[in-house]
């Protein structure tokens, strides 16, 4: 891969229960293991941050194929669930929903563009074959 960028982040303490701040030290955040899980829910958790990430990019990847297909979006947004539970053989597994909102589209023209999105997204190719990851087009 030729790489046009590179971010970095350190985790310290205790892993879930740690804090972790990229280099740049743009972004920094005390992580705590959520309620759900037994824990104390008061910080940010990993899943959090793939959520917020997996949206961002996702949208960005939306807006380039709508460009590329000269369609405007309008006002949308990509909204992103991620789940973490037992694989059943002593680990964990993600499984991710997004959901895409283009009120200025029928549904089947906004999903066509949120299926060609997930081809080219970074982080739908990380994911892809790995855990399930599905895009549904939803109303405002």
């Amino acid at each position: 891969m030729n790489a046009m960028y590179t971010a970095e982040a350190l985790a310290q303490g205790a892993g879930r229960n740690g804090s972790v701040a990229t280099k740049d030290g743009s972004l920094q955040f005390d992580l705590a293991v959520p309620k759900e899980m037994g824990g104390s829910g008061d910080g940010a958790n990993p899943e959090q941050l793939f959520a917020a990430g997996y949206a961002a990019c996702f949208h960005s990847a939306l807006q380039m194929v709508a460009r590329q297909q000269k369609v405007s979006l309008g006002d949308s947004a990509v909204g992103a669930r991620v789940q973490i539970g037992d694989n059943g053989a002593g680990g964990f597994t993600l499984a991710v929903q997004l959901e895409v909102i283009i009120p200025e589209l029928e549904h089947d023209a906004a999903q066509e563009l949120a299926d060609a999105a997930h081809q080219v997204c970074p982080y739908s190719n990380a994911t892809r074959g790995n855990i399930e990851v599905t895009v549904t087009v939803v109303e405002d």
